[in-house]
């Protein structure tokens, strides 16, 4: 019933679009183009609406977007926007409150709401969303001497972790020198050095109710929680020595050359590179995935959410309100794209039991997890991260400086910042 009323209230925002602009144009980077193109084609057969995107690489679209704010005037009526910048486009984008009924609100998880929403009006509806979730090698998982001498050391059924002692555990298992010249080639799993949102992820499982600040963004970076997620971070360098010792150097894409080159046997990643593994991997027709791990708070995740939004000085308003609206009616034309990746939870459960999306489920179960959170929705947030949080985490991972100090330096840095 709900779905009906939802497509109901969606077509009813679309019929009631005033404006029949003969080119509508949107701002977006290469991958968002891809999620978005199919159904642009849709729409313009439709409506008669001619779709055109300006593609620009990922910075890009933040210098266009704040350059057109700049000058007062915009060539684009819809951008599509990494929801690290809602907080700084938020004074200057038009309002979608009206979009916003139980119905079609019903469509998203409660995290990317919350992110939609700044001020006290909803400024982005979720184009497409993405978070962390635990890969790892089923040929292993399912060895039987793996298992076997799993058992015999932790006591318990060797499985894909679903907690942290779990994590720390596998990890130090896997851990090992396979060609035996006495030094590990092969790494239970990896630790993210170059970025902090991993990190961010522990945080919330520990319990904290947000990140870095809290809902009236006061400084919270050095409470229990997020002291006892960076400590659980820094132990499989620090103590297990279950990771690669470079961790300042290993990013995203170092991350995953580790695990698809058979050099780990997990990792945390974005659910979207399940279906991305190379075909000369060594790890192709390998690999298994689950929810991102939990802590005391449950599992939690960091979602990676790009909201489509329209700019105050927008000059077919009507016509980008009707686009949006449709794009959130037919968000499942993105998954046969590249990246595949919607933001519906009836788009990923339309293909979640279809082979080659066993992604979905564990995608679907983290985005809605109680504990997921998004980042801080605060202009500053990028200065934050770059001078205070991820100087932070580098420092931890040093296994020289104590955590507590780290954090308390973080909180003056981020306080700074603020005033």
């Amino acid at each position: 019933m709900k779905r009906l009323l939802a497509t109901s209230a969606i077509a009813l925002v679309i019929s009631a679009a005033a404006a029949q602009a003969e080119t509508l144009n949107i701002l977006v980077e290469g991958g968002g183009e891809m999620l978005q193109k199919a159904v642009a084609a849709q729409f313009t057969k439709e409506t008669g609406i001619e779709v055109k995107f300006t593609v620009v690489p990922y910075q890009g679209v933040y210098d266009k977007l704040s350059a057109e704010i700049a000058s007062g005037q915009s060539n684009f009526d819809v951008a599509s926007i990494d929801v690290v910048w809602n907080a700084k486009f938020a004074p200057h984008l038009e309002s979608l409150d009206d979009l916003f009924t139980p119905e079609f609100a019903a469509y998203f998880s409660p995290a990317l709401l919350a992110d939609a929403k700044l001020g006290g009006h909803y400024v982005g509806v979720p184009a497409w969303a993405n978070a962390e979730v635990v890969f790892y090698r089923k040929d292993l998982f399912e060895n039987a001497n793996e298992k076997a001498a799993f058992k015999a050391k932790y006591g318990y059924e060797l499985a894909p972790p679903a907690n942290w002692q779990q994590w720390r555990d596998i990890a130090k298992f896997f851990t090992r020198d396979t060609d035996g010249d006495g030094k590990t080639d092969f790494w239970g799993t990896d630790t993210i050095g170059a970025y902090s949102e991993e990190w961010m992820a522990h945080v919330l499982q520990a319990g904290s109710p947000s990140v870095v600040l809290d809902a009236k963004n006061n400084v919270i970076v050095d409470d229990a929680a997020h002291k006892e997620a960076l400590e659980f971070y820094v132990a499989p360098l620090c103590q297990d020595k279950s990771v690669p010792e470079n961790v300042t150097e290993i990013g995203w894409g170092e991350a995953q050359n580790l695990f698809y080159q058979g050099k780990t046997a997990m990792m945390k990643f974005w659910a979207h590179a399940y279906r991305m593994t190379p075909a000369d991997s060594k790890v192709n027709g390998k690999v298994g995935v689950v929810p991102m791990i939990a802590g005391k708070a449950g599992i939690a995740g960091i979602p990676g959410t790009w909201y489509n939004v329209i700019p105050s000085t927008a000059a077919n308003k009507d016509a980008a309100k009707k686009f949006i609206a449709y794009a959130v009616k037919h968000n499942a034309m993105g998954i046969e794209a590249p990246l595949g990746l919607a933001a519906t939870n009836s788009a990923y459960q339309s293909y979640a039991g279809k082979p080659g999306y066993e992604h979905f489920e564990p995608l679907l179960r983290t985005l809605a997890a109680d504990a997921t959170r998004g980042r801080p929705m605060h202009e500053h947030y990028q200065e934050i991260v770059d001078e205070a949080v991820l100087p932070a985490v580098q420092k931890a991972l040093s296994c020289e400086d104590d955590i507590g100090e780290v954090l308390s330096e973080a909180r003056e840095t981020i306080e700074d910042i603020l005033n």
